[in-house]
């Protein structure tokens, strides 16, 4: 976004089109092993066969464990994201599109688990 923000972090919090900036690029980034977010939202993100096996597939859930899956993801039932789902829905609904498939991530694994399975598996 051609700002230092590793010298310079508290730019994201005290300058909006900074923060506007930072959010626009974590949407449309991926970073590995995860996708885009706009990818997944828009379709343009195929799941490989780890991806399914680990219950990522493409939908609102993925997106979800793309933000905030370390946290929210792979847990059963958890308020925060049926909250997630909640907003999401309502602006789908004021917009007039539909909600897709895969709406939660209750059971997914998060992004990266794996590596740090294999990590620890080969330690």
């Amino acid at each position: 976004i051609g700002v230092d923000l590793l010298n310079n972090p508290d730019l994201v919090a005290t300058d909006p089109v900074i923060s506007f900036k930072t959010a626009f690029w974590f949407w449309m980034t991926p970073q590995s092993p995860k996708p885009s977010c706009h990818d997944v939202i828009t379709g343009g993100w195929n799941p490989s066969s780890a991806d399914r096996a680990a219950g990522r597939l493409p939908g609102y859930g993925t997106v979800t464990n793309i933000i905030n899956g370390g946290l929210e993801c792979g847990r059963g039932q958890d308020s925060r994201v049926q909250d997630r789902i909640g907003f999401y829905k309502r602006y789908c609904d004021i917009f007039g599109v539909g909600y897709g498939d895969n709406l939660d991530c209750f059971s997914q694994r998060p992004f990266g688990s794996s590596l740090l399975l294999n990590t620890i598996a080969t330690a």
